[in-house]
């Protein structure tokens, strides 16, 4: 049996449209997963932030208010879909302004990788995944980095009582990286 010119040349065209189309795949994997993330670190160290003591008592108490910051709540973090350790603090500023704050943050980097407030029991092991979209939550932005301390503005909207935990949101997999429950300081 021989082979034609006609069906070499199919064959090229076959071969060539299967490689652009592995080629396109592959992009796409590698655009969606970011798999080069897991071994980068991104290391922050930011400093507790500081605010100026207003001169009359702020709207949230009824006494004179506190001269530096102070923690309202805290938890430590317990891993989910990748290995997770630090503490998580909501601290009050002296202005009334609130911070969430992570100490001593751990875990792996990732593709879209968000810091959320929400409502939803903290569970450990792969029950505790994928609850925390569940419910009620507030994104309060990207996570700045995987390794360290960092704070995160929490709007003057938002009602700390109607949040019990905070977590590591992947918003592209829709999957907790670590999460802590919060209880009173």
């Amino acid at each position: 049996m021989t082979v034609t010119a006609t069906q070499t040349k199919r064959r090229g065209r076959v071969r060539a449209g299967a490689l652009i189309v592995a080629v396109v795949v592959l992009g796409a994997g590698l655009y969606w997963f970011q798999p080069w993330k897991l071994w980068q670190d991104e290391t922050v160290k930011e400093t507790l932030p500081t605010a100026t003591a207003p001169a009359t008592a702020t709207p949230r108490s009824s006494g004179p208010a506190p001269s530096g910051p102070q923690a309202i709540a805290q938890g430590t973090l317990i891993s989910h879909e990748h290995a997770t350790t630090g503490t998580v603090k909501l601290i009050r500023l002296p202005d009334g302004s609130r911070t969430l704050r992570f100490e001593n943050l751990d875990t792996s980097n990732g593709p879209d990788l968000r810091v959320w407030l929400t409502d939803a029991p903290v569970k450990e092991g792969t029950a505790g995944w994928r609850v925390f979209d569940d419910g009620k939550y507030v994104s309060l932005g990207k996570l700045k980095g995987n390794k360290g301390d960092q704070n995160y503005e929490i709007p003057a909207d938002v009602n700390l009582a109607d949040y019990t935990s905070v977590t590591i949101w992947c918003d592209r997999f829709d999957v907790s990286f670590g999460a802590a429950a919060l209880t009173s300081a």
